[in-house]
């Protein structure tokens, strides 16, 4: 498990080889690697046997509704910014089974649970991704109701964090205080410098599993000229974010739960859901039950659900949200003020996602300001 805060140590330089050599030594351990790759005209997290598994040369548009990949030219393997998917569907999966029964003469009776999978290396790990696993790992880690699945897998996770060279068009994690720079929460840290006749990662070690690692690939140290390269490109990225929200102001949202800008944005609104499902920190689950024809095996399933759908806040006698202006407000109050109050941070790291792959381009940040502007 990454540690919270990385300790200073060396900085190694790691070529294309090096990378590989790096994937090699974690498979060596016994994790099943999952980085980037391409797939549906998309950036998707999925199994990596090596670095030519990786987006080479492969960048990404993102706008309000938006996404397009682009060629870039200089072979960089981690030249987008996030993918639709986060590392959410590794750690808390979108179908996870609770238990399965069968019948006996005395009933039914519980079956073992199925064998715990093989521990996970997750490669290419951005800032604010880092920061979303930290906020659902105190979500799921109530003291009197702990999750086990969510944390048996985190404690078992290797984190390879990369810091963004660039920001996208829906970034706005700089005003989150989540990125771009990478400051805990990883097991080793990279920074891709790639262009003028060089492709090189600058890896760091944030635990002792990490050090462990990086000692094994016996690279050398990275020249002062590049660590400081590597310093002023997340600098640059820091004061290029696609987005800004006023993070105070966000805060409030819960105390205008009348504001006419609901109605604004409900008009827009489909209540598809899509803005929960690719966000990295949104937890909303429902439970299933199925059985066989015969009625011989039970299974109980819990699986993603989202507060945009009408039957979420069902209870006895109907729905309590049931118009699209309720529960719209009810997604960004609790992500942006009332998440403050029961897991103490913003449940919002900036990413961007929920603007990029709404379909028609609704802006969190813009909904926000909206507000900030009728105060004034």
């Amino acid at each position: 498990m990454p540690g919270v805060d990385g300790p200073k140590t060396t900085t190694f330089a790691l070529d294309k080889a090096g990378l590989d050599r790096l994937i090699a030594a974690l498979r060596r351990r016994g994790y099943r690697v999952i980085g980037p790759s391409v797939a549906d005209d998309a950036v998707v997290y999925g199994d990596v046997a090596s670095a030519a598994d990786l987006p080479a040369g492969l960048g990404d548009e993102q706008a309000g509704g938006r996404y397009r990949l682009r060629r870039r030219d200089d072979g960089a393997l981690f030249g987008y910014t996030v993918a639709p998917q986060g590392w959410k569907r590794h750690l808390y999966p979108p179908r996870q089974k609770l238990f399965a029964a069968r019948r006996s003469a005395a009933g039914f009776e519980m079956l073992p649970p199925e064998p715990p999978a093989a521990p996970m290396a997750f490669l290419g790990v951005r800032a604010c991704e880092v920061a979303a696993i930290a906020i659902q790992a105190r979500v799921f880690g109530d003291k009197a109701y702990p999750d086990p699945g969510y944390g048996q897998r985190l404690a078992a996770a290797f984190v390879v964090a990369v810091e963004c060279a660039q920001a996208g068009g829906t970034c706005f994690c700089a005003s989150m205080g989540s990125g771009p720079a990478v400051s805990g929460g990883f097991d080793v840290k990279l920074v891709e410098l790639a262009g003028s006749g060089r492709h090189l990662f600058l890896a760091s070690a944030g635990s002792p599993a990490g050090t462990d690692l990086l000692a094994e690939l016996d690279a050398p140290e990275a020249a002062p000229g590049d660590v400081a390269e590597a310093e002023r490109q997340v600098a640059v990225v820091a004061g290029a974010m696609g987005r800004t929200m006023a993070a105070e102001t966000a805060r409030t949202l819960g105390e205008h739960a009348e504001h006419p800008r609901w109605d604004e944005v409900a008009k827009r609104c489909l209540t598809c859901g899509n803005c929960t499902m690719v966000c990295p920190t949104c937890f909303c689950t429902t439970v299933e039950d199925s059985t066989d024809l015969k009625g011989e095996h039970a299974e109980r399933w819990r699986k993603w659900d989202s507060c945009f759908t009408v039957d979420f806040s069902y209870i006895h006698g109907g729905s309590v949200r049931t118009e699209g202006r309720s529960r719209y407000r009810q997604w960004i109050t609790h992500k942006l003020s009332s998440w403050h109050a029961q897991f103490g941070s913003s449940g919002c790291v900036g990413c961007g996602r929920c603007i990029t792959w709404c379909p028609v381009g609704i802006d969190i940040t813009e909904e926000v300001a909206a507000i900030q502007a009728s105060r004034k």
